[in-house]
């Protein structure tokens, strides 16, 4: 077989759902003396822009049949779309049964994923999976030595691009990259029909074969170090909302680093979307400082003081629309992301004085109950699993201790319990007051995060200029039980008079004797939040 590079384009075959750039498509494609083959709608869109196609059943000598279910899977379109031109044999074939070649395919399909996603009928759903547009796809893909196929309407411009430069003509680099995009579009439209089977209709939360389409939203400069490439992806779904789809205001493009940071404070400070003004600074996707208060300026101070070094360079996200107060606060450290679900116009304006900083808006907060699933690569597979939506109420909350805590600390201990959820394992968090006092994450043993968080406590102290560190008085979260009665004991001496933590340890009767005996009131929570 002999490739050519240039294949002039005498016969088109159009047949789109998205019709979107098709008027002048057309006439482009009529002026250059294409003769135009369509189906259906598409044929009277046609000539409603003044062209002239020739009916897809008087290609193939049968009508249009069963809701249109049957039109284009035929010998007459498929053998067009697959006969090698220099291929003798194929030739033959072709010119026996009368088989006319077809140089250009314009298709997409039908619009699956929108059927589901307005809450159509099963039936409806069924009636939108595309038979006959994915055939032609894939075959005018595979022979695209001799065929260009163009599957997306963003494409249109680069293909009358292509004939006006090569006199109606398309080059072999342009059919390939075209053919490509092609087999991606089919594989994510499979993919997107064999997701609704398995989960919705099937409800099979792991099916035997797993699919996932992805969409190329950009590159990135590098990811968590530079001499590694990155990029960022779009699952399907018109409905994903999070980072990728926010509205960036100001500042330097994001980086892989930005966007695991960033998503760890969206999705922290979700967790207090009904709740008074609050901030989150988080670095290095660990919280730095949370607190609640009644004005979202207040709440940064409360949130800076918890640890402030840390906070340098850190992403701070708010529940509320950003003013002109908190800007001015937040701006006066070097912040490298604030995310918000929106901001006042003076706000932007002192924003807007940190070229470099990023301002996010993403027009509201997450629903942290909200199903998923989050996926970990690993040498040789991927871990799957329900994304971690669990949440206690105050009803649950079963107290272990010969004291039981007051009103103020079981406030306290749900605060705690909440910022822990979303700490590094092992975690401990202290709070007071609807405020962080001391954090500390990702260590070995869960004693020595509990000593982390109070030297930070102290620390804070001794910044702040406080006669005593915020641990005093505090309530405490572990993410799991306490092992050994050790953690609970330097939570005590660090000055915590409650506790919360998921309970089930073999010990627990010997880590609830120890809470008794230091004064403490503990409740067990049956839930944990390991975070790795």
């Amino acid at each position: 077989m002999n490739v050519v590079d240039l294949v002039p384009v005498r016969r088109a075959l159009i047949s789109l759902s998205d019709k979107s750039g098709l008027d002048r498509l057309a006439t482009a494609l009529a002026d250059r003396g294409v003769e135009l083959v369509s189906t259906g709608g598409t044929a009277a869109k046609l000539r409603d822009a003044g062209t002239e196609p020739r009916d897809i059943s008087d290609l193939t000598g049968f009508p249009e049949m069963m809701d249109g279910r049957v039109k284009t899977l035929h010998p007459k379109v498929h053998g067009g779309l697959l006969g090698v031109r220099d291929n003798a044999d194929h030739a033959a074939a072709m010119a026996d049964h009368g088989i006319a070649p077809i140089d250009l395919v314009v298709v997409n399909l039908y619009p699956f994923e929108a059927t589901v996603a307005r809450g159509a009928s099963r039936e409806d759903i069924i009636e939108n999976i595309d038979i006959g547009g994915p055939s032609m796809v894939r075959s005018a893909a595979k022979n695209h030595d001799y065929v260009t196929i163009v599957t997306d309407p963003a494409d249109y411009d680069e293909l009358l691009r292509e004939l006006g430069e090569h006199d109606g003509a398309t080059t072999l680099a342009f059919r390939k990259r075209m053919a490509a995009k092609a087999y991606a579009l089919t594989a994510a439209y499979d993919s997107m029909i064999s997701q609704w089977f398995a989960h919705a209709d099937q409800q099979q939360k792991f099916p035997p074969q797993a699919t996932m389409s992805r969409t190329l939203a950009g590159t990135l400069r590098y990811g968590e170090n530079p001499h590694q490439d990155a990029a960022i992806y779009l699952p399907g779904g018109p409905h994903a909302t999070g980072l990728p789809q926010a509205q960036q205001v100001q500042g330097k493009e994001l980086s892989y680093n930005n966007y695991n940071d960033a998503n760890a404070t969206l999705e922290l400070v979700s967790e207090f979307r009904d709740a008074d003004p609050t901030i989150v600074i988080v670095k290095h996707a660990n919280p730095c400082g949370v607190a609640t208060r009644g004005t979202l300026a207040d709440a940064w101070g409360e949130a800076l003081a918890c640890d402030s070094v840390s906070a340098f360079g850190g992403i701070v996200a708010s529940n509320r629309p950003l003013d002109a107060a908190t800007a001015e606060a937040i701006t006066a450290i070097f912040t490298e992301v604030v995310v918000a679900p929106d901001a006042d116009e003076e706000a932007r304006a002192i924003f807007a004085k940190k070229k470099n900083l990023r301002l996010l808006l993403t027009g509201g907060l997450l629903d942290p109950a909200r199903p998923g699933q989050t996926i970990t690569v690993i040498a040789g597979g991927l871990l799957v699993q329900d994304r971690d939506n669990g949440t206690i109420t105050r009803d649950q909350l079963k107290c272990v201790t010969k004291r039981q805590p007051t009103e103020q600390e079981l406030k306290d201990c749900i605060f705690a319990w909440t910022v822990a959820k979303h700490v590094k394992s092992n975690a401990i968090v202290y709070a007071r007051d609807g405020a962080t006092a001391g954090i500390g994450a990702g260590q070995m043993n869960r004693r020595d995060s509990a000593r982390i968080a109070a030297a930070k406590a102290i620390e804070a102290a001794e910044t702040q200029g406080w006669a005593e560190p915020r641990t005093r008085g505090s309530a405490v979260a572990s993410d799991a039980f306490f092992p050994f009665a050790d953690g609970l004991l330097s939570a005590a001496e660090a000055g915590a008079s409650a506790v919360i933590q998921p309970g089930g340890s073999i010990r627990d009767d010997e880590v609830i004797a120890a809470a008794d005996e230091a004064g403490l009131a503990m409740v067990f929570t049956g839930m944990r939040h390991f975070r790795h």
